[in-house]
């Protein structure tokens, strides 16, 4: 599964470093590193709905450091495991 996470100049803005930093950790947690990858990638074209995640073709919208793990949980780790 590849994971796009929004760098561009809103997402920036909103903390999307802190947030691929927090993926690379959850990442690592769940032992899925060699099915995941994960990217940074610039627009997303959802600039007003926070930091925006893109997991395959899944839009995931208003991602921070504090709500990684539980979109993780919730969203990704059930389709790679």
């Amino acid at each position: 599964m590849k994971i796009s996470v929004c760098v561009g100049s809103s997402c920036h803005l909103k903390g999307s470093y802190d947030v691929i930093e927090e993926f690379k950790k959850v990442i690592k947690k769940y032992d899925v590193e060699d099915v995941v990858e994960l990217q940074a990638s610039f627009c997303l074209g959802h600039c007003a709905e926070g930091v925006t995640v893109k997991a395959d073709d899944q839009f995931l919208f208003n991602v921070n450091r504090d709500n990684v793990e539980d979109v993780f949980v919730a969203e990704i780790y059930p389709k790679v495991r």
